[in-house]
């Protein structure tokens, strides 16, 4: 049997890289998986999680709060990871902190910087610290941002996720090194709130999304979205 140790357990299914980790209270992961979601996170998530416990002989008793990512991000996988972590939550009797997953992407990024997600096939989402996220069209530039493409003026980089053939190849491994990231920052974050006592009520927690779900009517308010919470 393992020895009793208090542990956290952070999820993210935002983006089409999956990631499930577990850290100790103080917020330094102690092992994680990443993995590519392949639209089945309904089948991958639970899955992940039991092997990560099993793999760091950890036990579920002695969880002590779930962290878990709220994006933006794609529909079904967010709500599947939500899903997840709410249900976990509500089972065991722990804790919730939701971070959104662009805070943790943009961690240790340098200030300003935006990032950028697809909000299908022709938009893309940009997000940076102090602004709302904002739909454009490729190759155009966020209502926020200045003549230069910078919010506010500043000098910082883009950081892109998923956009594979539609971003700067240094974009694109800001993204990469971003998402190697992502465990530790979320992490970090999550465990932050949850020692402060910041935690969320889980029937209020929902996702944000960075399309909106078919038959919602897009509505941009002052460079943001509208649709970002689920309907009620």
């Amino acid at each position: 049997m393992s020895e009793s140790r208090r542990w956290l357990l952070a999820l993210d299914t935002a983006t089409n890289t999956v990631v499930v980790a577990a850290g100790d209270p103080a917020g330094r992961v102690l092992g994680h998986e990443i993995f590519e979601g392949r639209y089945r996170h309904s089948q991958e998530l639970l899955p992940a999680v039991a092997r990560l416990v099993e793999r760091l002989d950890l036990r579920l008793g002695d969880l002590a709060g779930i962290v878990a990512g709220t994006g933006p991000g794609a529909f079904t996988g967010l709500r599947v990871g939500l899903a997840t972590a709410k249900t976990l939550a509500h089972e065991l009797a722990v804790p919730v902190a939701g971070i959104p997953t662009s805070d943790a992407l943009l961690a240790d990024e340098p200030p300003g910087s935006i990032l950028w997600l697809p909000s299908g096939p022709r938009d893309r989402v940009a997000i940076t610290p102090g602004a709302p996220p904002a739909i454009v069209r490729e190759g155009e530039a966020p209502p926020w941002a200045d003549a230069a493409g910078r919010p506010g003026g500043g000098v910082a980089t883009d950081v892109a996720i998923d956009l594979d053939s539609r971003a700067a190849p240094d974009a694109l491994e800001r993204g990469r090194r971003a998402l190697e990231r992502l465990p530790k920052s979320l992490m970090r974050l999550g465990a932050a709130r949850l020692a402060a006592g910041d935690t969320d009520d889980p029937e209020r927690l929902v996702p944000r999304y960075a399309s909106p779900p078919r038959g919602m009517p897009v509505e941009q308010t002052d460079g943001g979205v509208a649709w970002s919470r689920d309907p009620r």
